[in-house]
């Protein structure tokens, strides 16, 4: 087949749909990307796959701007007529699939995340709702990454019964990410804490530094580090002005972005998201694989990675005190508490999360496709 893959951001497949890009060219398939360009094109062209830029902004409905990128993506589907369009990220689910139904294209999205218009609420939640509902209708599979996810869009009548189906997020691993020595214990003389997140305020960096704060006048040891992109393309977006402020205050240690975190999540103690909502949050993910206790928002998606007082503790969203409780639970804990916490995530990653569950769907839903 010839399979077309949209997303916001070519880095997305590379370092989240690897794996389901690598089984589909190991098939026979042949594997085109449409996205934005970045750093990431020639390692995807590198695997094997061929790569279209695609002019879109990521950030906001801006009605005139998402029309044109309606018109491009139609274009380009009319085109390179694919057998099949696999879809990540809102507006390319969205714009994506009603293009792809006025082309006569087979569309299948992976709702990785609800974004910023559903956690505002009010008229621009109504207008994403729509939105889904319009493109969706009919659909033949709607993946999505959670099941608090599944059931809002089966209740609001976003998606069909039978259209729906529930992945482990984009599945992990378990090789690439395992269990290796290293981390330092909440008993020992200086535990660290590591938050992963793109810096938004929706991901709860701001109570993240705040927790940081409170803890770290109790027990001035403890360090609290901090991956991932300043000034991101979003209305949430936390700028580097306010980063440096963190780090001359000495709250937070700033490693800025990493191309593998896996060093990062092996010195850590614990591993924090404090994220208002998520699809199928990737840190908790390969910190779980890597035997790592975590500390997260009692939210949807987190929900799905971390069982509370098993593989982690949860904390409430939003609520930075909340947070700083959540971690004082866990640096009272014994050491062989907080190992076993690690030891049952990774056990839990190996039962649910690993990345061949994802491709076996994928392959079964393009199976399933009319005329294969």
């Amino acid at each position: 087949m010839n399979i077309l893959i949209t997303v916001n951001a070519a880095w997305n497949v590379w370092h989240f749909r690897r794996p389901l890009v690598e089984a589909l060219l190991a098939d026979g398939h042949g594997v085109t990307v449409l996205a934005p360009p970045d750093d990431s094109v020639a390692a995807l062209e590198a695997a094997g796959c061929r790569f279209l830029p695609l002019e879109m902004s990521v950030k906001g409905l801006n009605p005139l701007a998402d029309l044109g990128l309606m018109r491009r993506f139609q274009a380009i589907f009319r085109r390179e007529r694919p057998d099949a369009v696999l879809g990540f990220t809102i507006k390319n689910n969205i714009f994506g699939a009603i293009a792809a139904r006025r082309a006569g294209v087979a569309f299948l999205p992976n709702v990785t995340g609800l974004g910023t218009a559903f956690l505002s609420g009010g008229m621009l939640k109504l207008v994403a709702e729509g939105l889904y509902r319009r493109a969706f209708a009919g659909l033949p599979v709607v993946f999505f990454q959670n099941e608090d996810d599944r059931a809002l869009f089966l209740d609001r009548g976003l998606v069909a019964p039978g259209q729906d189906r529930v992945l482990p997020g984009s599945g992990i691993n378990l090789d690439h990410f395992r269990p290796m020595p290293g981390g330092t214990g909440a008993q020992e003389a200086a535990p660290v804490f590591l938050m992963i997140a793109r810096l938004l305020r929706d991901k709860g960096v701001l109570e993240y530094v705040e927790a940081a704060r409170r803890i770290r006048a109790e027990r001035p040891e403890a360090r609290f580090q901090l991956i991932g992109a300043a000034g991101a393309d979003n209305r949430t977006a936390i700028g580097p002005a306010d980063v440096a402020a963190w780090q001359r205050a000495g709250v937070i240690d700033y490693l800025g972005t990493q191309e593998d975190v896996r060093p990062f999540l092996r010195a850590a103690s614990c591993v924090v998201l404090p994220s208002y909502r998520e699809g199928a949050p990737r840190t908790l993910i390969e910190a779980s694989a890597m035997g790592r206790p975590v500390i997260a928002t009692d939210v949807p998606g987190c929900r799905a990675v971390v069982e509370d007082g098993v593989t982690g503790l949860f904390c409430a969203p939003r609520d930075a005190e909340s947070l700083a409780a959540a971690m004082r639970r866990f640096l009272a804990l014994p050491r062989a508490a907080q190992e076993g916490m690690g030891q049952a995530a990774r056990a839990k990653m190996e039962r649910e999360f690993d990345e061949a569950i994802v491709v076996a769907a994928y392959r079964q839903a393009l199976a399933g496709l009319p005329g294969r």
